[in-house]
């Protein structure tokens, strides 16, 4: 780094602010989203919507995705019925279900366990399968997860393979996710499976383009269970 692009150094530890005026997590997050409303007061989202959104931009500091999330106008509506009734929630990277919040889930639907967050890009199985067909794992994860995908939460943040295959399911076979969180991200077939995704008759939350990420979408679920809790 050159010398003049330094920031100016504090002359004390930046923590004792806080140690003098004590904040703890909540209000921090109130803080924050108070911050956000300040500076995206014009947006086209219902209230709902705009909760799902500005939980993401909390999540990235990322104000332009008010331009790149889209949504079914069922979309909310369906995410949180799904969840009062303790729906599955499939998910496309053991990151995301780690990031996922039991408690949480849980203040939405008492019965949610670990076995409702099912993940299979890391089975044995899977893996077979996929270095028998010289395909991603991703896709073969989805086909494991067929019989549970009725009526689901389908959440992809980082696959886009995944996503396809949940689209020809739904073309081909006739299957109905509760709720679609389209949100992989990366440079190959990221574009296509989303936009193919927005062309079906089925709920969805889809950050366009290609930007996503697994916080993203884990940031989506929990809003969505804020939701859920908050119209209890």
């Amino acid at each position: 780094m050159n010398t003049a692009d330094k920031p100016e150094c504090w002359t004390r530890p930046a923590v004792y602010e806080l140690y003098e005026r004590p904040l703890d997590g909540r209000e921090i997050e109130a803080l924050s989203f108070e911050a956000i409303d300040r500076e995206a007061a014009s947006h086209g989202f219902t209230p709902d919507q705009w909760e799902v959104v500005r939980r993401m931009i909390h999540t990235t500091a990322d104000f332009s995705l008010i331009d790149s999330v889209k949504f079914t106008p069922d979309a909310v509506e369906h995410g949180i019925k799904a969840l009062r009734s303790g729906s599955k929630l499939f998910v496309d990277s053991n990151m995301m279900r780690a990031g996922l919040s039991l408690a949480r889930l849980r203040e939405v639907y008492a019965g949610y366990g670990p076995d409702d967050l099912v993940c299979h890009v890391a089975d044995d199985d899977v893996a077979v399968r996929a270095s028998e067909g010289g395909l991603p794992r991703s896709l073969y994860a989805v086909r494991k997860a067929r019989p549970m995908l009725e009526g689901s939460i389908a959440a992809f943040g980082n696959a886009p393979v995944a996503l396809m295959e949940l689209s020809r399911l739904i073309l081909e076979e006739g299957l109905r996710p509760a709720l679609v969180i389209a949100m992989p991200v990366g440079f190959v077939h990221v574009v296509e499976s989303k936009e193919e995704l927005m062309c079906l008759d089925v709920p969805y939350i889809a950050v366009a383009g290609r930007r996503g990420g697994s916080p993203l979408a884990v940031s989506a679920i929990h809003a969505l269970c804020s939701l859920a809790i908050r119209e209890t």
